[in-house]
């Protein structure tokens, strides 16, 4: 494995997270960022829209979780509100929303939630 090769399989789990997509530094476009290494241009990303990395981090919590969302306890889905704020998931426009179906409550327990980490 080359150095690029090896520095392009470093940073792929990161950008998986992130939700973003590895192009060939030649395809990059103007919004997209591209990464060096030892000097030569080795990767470029082109990071997610706010609104489709809310979607990605949702179903990244699922996969971890090992079920739908809406399927955990209270208290479980608790700690997930208190992780999605910590990640500004709620700057997203309609966040509440969003979050409120995947967690299969309402908008209103989204933000009794919200005020009940406030709180604490």
């Amino acid at each position: 494995m080359t150095g690029d090769e090896s520095f392009i399989a470093a940073v792929k789990p990161l950008v998986d997270a992130m939700g973003g997509v590895m192009l060939p530094p030649g395809e990059a476009g103007p919004e997209d960022v591209v990464l060096s290494w030892e000097g030569v241009d080795a990767v470029a990303v082109r990071l997610p829209q706010l609104a489709d990395s809310l979607d990605h981090i949702l179903a990244a919590m699922e996969r971890k979780e090992g079920r739908p969302l809406a399927e955990l306890d209270r208290k479980a889905k608790q700690e997930v509100v208190r992780i999605l704020e910590a990640r500004g998931a709620f700057s997203v426009r309609h966040g509440v929303e969003i979050v409120a179906g995947a967690l299969g409550v309402s908008r209103f327990t989204v933000y009794n939630y919200l005020n009940r980490e406030k709180g604490a």
